[in-house]
């Protein structure tokens, strides 16, 4: 027996290839149909077949899946984290804003603080003044001084008196039109004509540079106690009389200092007095 030739095998293939794959696609199209309207008019009698086919199929489709999901969960991770991304840049944004708004704050509340305080020191009706902001500190023939952002446009003139909110500070020795120049009490240069409360002993106060002040012209043998209130006398006109100065202190030397009520290196504000010409006459209007 003689076996078929290639041609032959090859012819056979062509011939009935065609035909076939023709009738495996009808047969799987008519049983798709039979199947859709058996399911159509029986629909309860294919529903064991379909649970069936899926728990076969089950864990073929969860290995399909498994990629697919992964895929799925990356993109969404990327997706969150740009998201993330751009939600941390706007609250380091936020941030930097919220920081500026709270040195902001910071700041308001060290002024109103600032200026409840000048509040404490009692200033006769008979007395204006101007409240201003220290600005600098000053050198120039006064050791002990501050520079305050209020001139001769704003009232101020030379020898007016200063205060904070724990008491004295010092006078106007220089006044220019935007700004003035503050000598303090602890300058070498400065004389406060002041009274003992409880002695009713008066006497100079002088600065020496130094923190405390000392007493000058006080009787050798005056009962002066130590803690002592001094306050200014008026004498003079230059200061108010009252005017809270500091407590007497006994000095290294034996001399009786001052130890100051306002904290000459710590003025944010202070209040500049502005005194009439004839204080006496101002009371007298007031009272009549």
């Amino acid at each position: 027996m003689k076996p078929r030739s290639k041609s032959r095998i090859t012819a056979g293939f062509s011939l009935f290839g065609p035909w076939s794959a023709a009738a495996s696609s009808s047969l799987l199209l008519l049983a798709s149909c039979a199947l859709l309207a058996f399911s159509v008019f029986r629909p309860a009698a294919l529903s064991g077949i379909r649970t069936a086919s899926s728990d076969l199929f089950a864990p073929v489709l969860g290995t399909v899946s498994l990629p697919l999901q992964n895929l799925a969960d990356f993109v969404g991770g990327v997706t969150g984290l740009t998201e993330l991304r751009a939600e941390n840049t706007r609250l380091e944004q936020e941030n930097v804003r919220l920081r500026e708004w709270y040195q902001t704050a910071l700041r308001f509340q060290a002024e109103n603080q600032s200026l409840k305080e000048l509040l404490h020191v009692k200033i006769d009706p008979a007395y204006s003044f101007i409240t201003t902001r220290v600005i600098a500190d000053a050198g120039n023939a006064y050791v002990k001084s501050v520079l305050v952002s209020a001139g001769s446009r704003d009232g101020v003139r030379e020898g007016q008196a200063v205060v904070s909110g724990e008491g004295l500070v010092g006078r106007v020795v220089e006044a220019g039109e935007n700004t003035a120049r503050i000598v303090l009490l602890t300058d070498i240069n400065a004389r406060v004509p002041v009274l003992v409360e409880g002695s009713r002993q008066r006497a100079i106060l002088a600065g020496t540079n130094a923190d405390l002040p000392v007493l000058m012209y006080l009787p050798p043998d005056s009962a002066v106690p130590e803690g002592a209130r001094v306050v200014t006398s008026g004498d003079g006109g230059a200061f108010p009389p009252g005017l809270p100065v500091g407590s007497i202190a006994l000095g290294p030397d034996g001399k009786r200092h001052v130890r100051l009520f306002s904290e000459t290196g710590r003025l944010v504000h202070v209040r500049i007095v502005n005194i009439p010409e004839n204080p006496y006459l101002v009371r007298n209007a007031q009272t009549e």
